[in-house]
C-alpha cells in the first residue's frame, strides 16, 4: 500500500516560506519521496500503518495550503501508466527494495 501527498503551499511570506521548508523536511525524512513536484509518496507495508502515517501526516501539515493524501494498494499504484518521461532512479530503487522484502 502507498500513502499519496499533494500539496500547494504558498510561499509569499517568510513566514510561509518556513512552513513549506518543515513540512518539506517532515516528508523527506519520515521515508517520503517525490514522485513529481509536489507529489510524494510513502510505501506502507500494511493498512494499520498506513492510517498511523496519515495521522501523523494530518498533525504535521502546514495549516494554510492545501495538502491532500490518498492511499493505493501496491497493484494500483504498479498499474500507473507513464505518458511521458520515465521512472527516476529513486524511484526505481524504492520499487526494487519493496519486491526484494515480499
Amino acid at each position: 500500500m502507498r500513502i499519496i501527498i499533494l500539496y500547494d503551499l504558498p510561499t509569499i511570506t517568510k513566514e510561509n516560506r518556513k512552513s513549506f521548508r518543515n513540512f518539506h523536511k517532515y516528508l523527506l525524512s519520515n521515508g517520503y519521496y517525490m514522485l513529481q513536484f509536489s507529489v510524494y509518496v510513502k510505501l506502507c507495508h500494511t493498512f494499520d500503518y498506513a492510517q498511523e502515517v496519515a495521522q501523523k501526516l494530518e498533525k504535521n501539515s502546514p495549516k494554510v495550503g492545501n495538502v491532500r493524501y490518498f492511499l493505493i494498494t501496491e497493484k494500483q499504484f504498479r498499474d500507473m501508466k507513464m505518458l511521458v518521461g520515465k521512472e527516476t532512479r529513486q524511484e526505481k530503487i524504492k520499487n526494487i527494495n519493496y519486491l526484494e522484502i515480499l
